[in-house]
């Protein structure tokens, strides 16, 4: 089978993994207890103890001066993090793994991968397949849809892709891309889409946003770009982009939350930077990373350094001359607990947006933005804006299973004014999440996630935000 062939089965077997995605959720918390020693590996008596001279099983023990001892403070502390943990561990024991486990032994057995292959595939190569959708991000509407795959058309090295989506006539969603394997280390993809959605959500911008203020908007988005990706040392890449993207937004309310003109008409939040007017921006992008690390299945040990830059203008001649710049990076370091990619790593990333002259402005959905796929995933997305963000990830990855791998992230950060000026420690929120994901390509994944999120440091870092993600998700 060719490589590209074997990436269109990659992505068909990931249907599988959404049954399997939480089969072994608690193996990232706890390892299981080791079995009893067999009769045959137990100690044999010494010879020169007789059963007459044995302790007898039932001798006392003296018992310890419990009034006494000191405190153990090490114990007290442990009780901590497993009272944070214990929701996950409930939902992930006995809501997930244990049914989950029984459908991956019974797929295995029944050999479904092959048929679910068949099935969704059109060729003998399994080169070409459609594949139906399903995503729920709770907090947003829902979308079903269809994922088209085609390997090697007109020519080897040729990849089209194509994704719809629907929930109802405000919310529709086209979007494909062409992609030419240049060699083994180089592609170049030329695509873009069109998106509407209804449910776009706005707290504010700034650290103090307050979820009180939860708003809604409704956008048209439509883009279009050219790429080149290289590969380089390891892990290492590099890859620029141009395109043009259009974004128009409307009044909209959902999910119990008003519009932002409500919330504006009852001075309870500004209607953001750019709302009235939309943008159509020509972009130019670069992002450049430099990774240690070796690709499975070799251990994970290593640090990530990545970098990028984009400027953004205004193209419409009649909207005011407008340019902005976008640029920021992350520094992560990874150590391989086991050898076997179950890796501890900690990340450090900050993003910027600033205008490029006096007059200029950057529209509001070209902030930094924290939630969804972005860092602080226990939130939703769009939750926080800001012209800069500041955040640390502490992470866990493991194996979960031959396509599915497991994460667990704790996060603390926030969005500032530009170039941090604002920062305080006591505008730091709190972000936790645990999920799972197919691997592989990111031209289409599964993902299971749930998180939590927080107020900032100065209101008690109470709980405020809770997200679950359940579904297949599309990387373009």
């Amino acid at each position: 089978m060719s490589r590209h062939a074997s990436h269109s089965k990659r992505a068909l077997l990931r249907i599988l993994a959404v049954g399997a995605a939480t089969s072994f959720a608690s193996s990232a918390i706890a390892q299981p207890a080791p079995a009893p020693a067999s009769p045959a590996s137990s100690p044999s008596p010494s010879p020169s103890t007789s059963p007459s001279t044995a302790p007898p099983s039932t001798a006392k023990r003296t018992l310890p001066d419990y009034d006494g001892r000191e405190d153990d403070f090490g114990d007290g502390v442990l009780w901590v993090p497993r009272v944070l943990a214990f929701p996950f561990y409930v939902v992930s024991e006995y809501v997930l793994r244990r049914p989950m486990g029984w459908l991956v032994v019974t797929a295995e057995k029944e050999d479904w991968p092959t048929a679910i292959l068949d099935f969704f595939t059109f060729d003998e190569e399994q080169k070409v397949g459609l594949i139906p959708t399903a995503f729920i991000d709770f907090g947003f509407k829902p979308s079903v849809g269809l994922y088209f795959f085609a390997d090697d058309v007109f020519a080897d090295g040729n990849d089209i892709r194509a994704n719809v989506g629907y929930w109802g006539s405000d919310w529709l969603k086209f979007s494909g891309r062409d992609r030419i394997a240049i060699n083994d280390e180089s592609t170049v993809q030329l695509g873009g889409g069109w998106l509407r959605r209804p449910d776009y959500l706005f707290h504010g911008i700034g650290p103090r946003s307050s979820e009180d203020n939860a708003s809604r908007y409704g956008a048209d988005k439509a883009d279009g770009f050219l790429s080149y990706e290289l590969g380089l040392w390891r892990l290492s890449s590099l890859q620029t982009e141009v395109g043009v993207r259009d974004v128009s937004f409307h009044e909209s309310s959902c999910c119990e939350d008003p519009s932002i003109q409500e919330r504006a008409r009852a001075f309870q939040l500004a209607v953001p930077t750019g709302f009235d007017s939309g943008y159509t921006a020509g972009y130019a992008r670069i992002d450049a990373a430099l990774d240690t690390r070796l690709p499975d299945p070799h251990p994970g040990h290593g640090v990530r350094i990545e970098a990028f830059g984009e400027q953004d203008v205004e193209l419409d001649p009649d909207r005011a001359p407008n340019r902005w710049v976008k640029y920021g990076g992350k520094l992560g370091g990874f150590v391989d607990l086991t050898g076997h990619r179950r890796v501890l790593g900690l990340w450090l990333s900050g993003a910027f947006a600033d205008p490029l002259g006096g007059e200029e402005t950057v529209p509001f959905t070209e902030l930094t933005m924290l939630g969804g796929s972005s860092e602080m995933r226990g939130f939703l997305e769009g939750r926080l804006f800001g012209r800069s963000s500041l955040v640390t990830t502490v992470q866990y990855e493991w194996p979960v299973w031959v396509w599915l791998r497991g994460t667990v992230q704790v996060a603390a950060g926030n969005v500032f004014g530009k170039q941090l000026e604002d920062f305080d420690p006591n505008l730091l929120r709190l972000s936790s999440a645990i999920g799972f994901r197919s691997i592989g390509s990111t031209d289409h994944f599964l993902e299971i996630l749930t998180g939590f999120a927080t107020e900032t440091y100065e209101r008690g870092w109470d709980v405020t935000s809770f997200r679950l993600v359940v579904g297949g998700n599309s990387g373009f």
